[in-house]
């Protein structure tokens, strides 16, 4: 009797000390249990002075698909791993990871830089500064301490007035320094570049933006194209604002076909 009492209690020994090395097994950092939270560690990411491309990966990576939108950011589809040196920066992206079983996760993260914003600037009512808008949000204070724009005066000497202390563009400025040519006419465009450091945590890496300039006599003038591509811009979300952040993930690849943010469209009109 205490034969089989000893039995007993040795085979209950066994089954406990298994069940507790199994919950002490590590688990495969691959393919953890639970939900996957979808991060780079933080919600901004600024670019870097390395030599090469800056890359940021997420913090865990699971099997998948990984994409961003809108259109502009460079983005492993297999690792989620972003290039940032490759990407443009100064908007907000979401990105989105679908695993093999169909689930999906989202994150949002800012490349850190500046852009302006899709405007009409009418000159005849003082509208001629376009101001940048600082990781994507008109109320980010931008650093211009220690800052410099127009790296190498390339858009300055095209006619572009961008002020190297601070960023703006003076659009009255510009036209007078024949940014257009002398006789500008409807429909001119001219796209610029301005090169720039941001004294942030970037440490003052070298960064760029491309914008494109237009040239109108009055609103009448302003051809359907143009209001297309800014419709679209803003029906689609590409920029992520209010309830445009938390849109249906599922049409990030769809929509990022159509409509893309850059480069911006900083419209002047005479009258």
């Amino acid at each position: 009797m205490k034969q089989s009492r000893f039995i007993l209690f040795a085979g209950f020994l066994a089954v406990v000390s298994a069940s507790l090395l199994s919950c002490d097994k590590p688990k495969d950092p691959e393919n953890p249990s639970g939900p996957y939270k979808l991060s780079y560690g933080d919600s901004i990411l600024y670019m870097k002075p390395v030599s090469g491309d800056y890359i940021v990966s997420p913090v865990t990576t699971r099997p998948g698909v990984y994409s961003g939108f809108p259109d502009g950011i460079e983005i492993d589809e297999n690792t989620g791993a972003i290039n940032v040196s490759n990407s443009e920066t100064g908007l907000r992206y979401r990105i989105t990871h679908i695993s093999p079983e169909g689930d999906t996760t989202t994150s949002m993260v800012v490349l850190s830089g500046i852009t302006f914003k899709d405007h009409f600037y009418n000159l005849s009512t003082g509208d001629s500064v376009a101001h940048p808008v600082y990781n994507a949000n008109e109320s980010r204070v931008l650093p211009v301490s220690g800052s410099v724009f127009d790296e190498g005066n390339l858009a300055n000497t095209g006619g572009c007035a961008v002020k190297t202390d601070n960023g703006k563009i003076n659009l009255a400025e510009s036209i007078r320094n024949g940014v257009f040519g002398n006789n500008p006419g409807n429909d001119d465009k001219k796209e610029i570049e301005i090169k720039y450091r941001v004294n942030d945590a970037s440490g003052k890496s070298l960064n760029k933006l491309k914008v494109l300039l237009y040239w109108y006599n009055s609103m009448a003038d302003v051809p359907q194209y143009l209001w297309d591509i800014l419709n679209d811009r803003t029906t689609q979300g590409v920029f992520l604002r209010g309830s445009n952040s938390s849109a249906d993930p599922t049409l990030t690849g769809r929509i990022g076909q159509l409509a893309k943010p850059r480069p911006p469209c900083v419209v002047i009109v005479a009258h």
